[in-house]
């Protein structure tokens, strides 16, 4: 039970800090900053269904569950308002890289590991071109952009 306890504190950091680097993405561009949300929504929305399951299997009651899993989810708007009224005396752009670092984080952490599961030739070469269209597409945005 413990231990679900830790949990629930590093899911609410970790909420915490994608509200800053989504905020400070919104800071700066607004069109960005909508893109970033809905990545970070595809990511939190089942997580934190997944979240609420944990700590039920664990033994917690749902209540108690539901509530400790709303306090974790609320750190991400108070992260964001810490990015805001920093912006209005500080240079935020430093939490543009965040943000990618919070998403590179979530591919290596939560689908690497699921994909090196996959043992036949087919499956993995599958997940190789999906990789690669990934990346080709990052580098047709950057070339689009001007970047």
């Amino acid at each position: 039970m413990r231990s679900l306890g830790r949990r629930n504190i590093g899911d609410g950091l970790h909420n915490f800090l994608g509200g800053l680097s989504i905020a400070g993405v919104f800071l700066l561009d607004r069109r960005l900053g909508i893109a970033a949300w809905l990545a970070a929504a595809a990511h939190e929305v089942p997580q934190e269904l997944g979240d609420f399951g944990v700590l039920v299997h664990g033994g917690w009651k749902k209540r108690t569950a539901l509530l400790f899993n709303l306090m974790s989810r609320l750190t991400f708007p108070v992260g964001g308002l810490v990015a805001y009224v920093a912006s209005l005396q500080l240079d935020v752009r430093w939490l543009v890289p965040l943000a990618a670092g919070n998403f590179l984080y979530i591919g290596a952490s939560d689908l690497v590991p699921e994909v090196n599961k996959a043992h036949s030739l087919k499956a993995n070469l599958l997940h190789f071109v999906v990789f690669a269209a990934g990346l080709g597409l990052l580098f047709a945005i950057a070339v689009v952009g001007g970047h």
